[in-house]
């Protein structure tokens, strides 16, 4: 039988007060994980904690910080972790998305800010929950990207840049740590029934000056699935990679996209 319990673990959630993080967090508790919630929304998060799965003793927390300030997220977190008595054998790096626009109109701060959102946390995340990782000779890294680390999207310059070096950060780390039972994956969602696809829609449609009918069936149209994925669809993909189940999987690159994705 396939072992996808998650019984006794610690999963750090990024980014779950709301949207795709926030089907992860139910996912990984109803595997039986404790979850410890984090993003800057400190009211969301307490009703996502209100939702978590508890029947097998789980024990949930949230902590609170601006993902636009790497070394509050880590403040935030080195301090959480000397006050507890357990360690942590999950973490999902999920954080917004930088704005939309061509590259060669981005400034330099721009792409700055976000390699900081995101690489830069995620690489203190990770070294901050890595002895907890070793220790208990299970880890999972799993980090939510996009689908432009296999083809770029149109008009998402910033974003097309710095998810890349995230992607090889990944597959790097999964090399380094793989001897430590530790894997590394990344999770990429396609248009997935979010409230960031609602203002996606809402920005092409205003732009081409179309319905959001419209809009919305065009979408769909270049989907082979011919519909948006469901946030708990996604989530089932990450409750897989952070199971035992998945222990041989690492360094991939796992589009959630409906076959959206024109590459292999």
């Amino acid at each position: 039988m396939m072992n996808l319990s998650l019984e006794g673990k610690h999963a750090l959630v990024c980014g779950s007060s709301q949207g795709i993080g926030k089907a992860i967090a139910i996912q990984l508790a109803k595997q039986g994980a404790s979850i410890t919630l984090f993003a800057r929304n400190a009211e969301a998060l307490e009703k996502v904690k209100a939702e978590l799965d508890g029947s097998q003793g789980q024990k949930h927390l949230c902590l609170t910080a601006d993902f636009s300030k790497p070394d509050q997220v880590l403040d935030v977190v080195s301090q959480h972790l000397s006050s507890v008595n357990f360690q942590y054998q999950i973490l999902i790096n999920n954080t917004g998305g930088p704005a939309p626009g061509p590259a060669h109109l981005s400034d330099s701060q721009a792409f700055l800010s976000a390699f900081n959102q995101h690489l830069i946390n995620n690489q203190n995340l990770v070294q901050a929950l890595l002895p907890g990782m070793k220790s208990s000779n299970f880890g999972r890294v799993i980090n939510v990207i996009s689908t432009s680390v296999k083809q770029p999207l149109p008009n998402l310059g910033v974003s097309n840049t710095v998810r890349g070096a995230v992607a090889n950060w990944a597959k790097t780390l999964a090399n380094e740590l793989g001897p430590f039972d530790i894997t590394v994956n990344n999770v990429l969602p396609g248009a997935t029934a979010t409230a960031r696809l609602d203002a996606i829609i809402a920005n092409k449609a205003k732009k081409l000056d179309k319905t959001l009918e419209q809009v919305t069936e065009m979408e769909k149209s270049i989907i082979p699935l011919r519909r948006f994925g469901l946030p708990e669809e996604f989530a089932n993909a990450v409750g897989f990679l952070a199971s035992p189940a998945a222990a041989y999987i690492t360094g991939t690159n796992l589009p959630v996209d409906g076959g959206r994705t024109g590459c292999l």
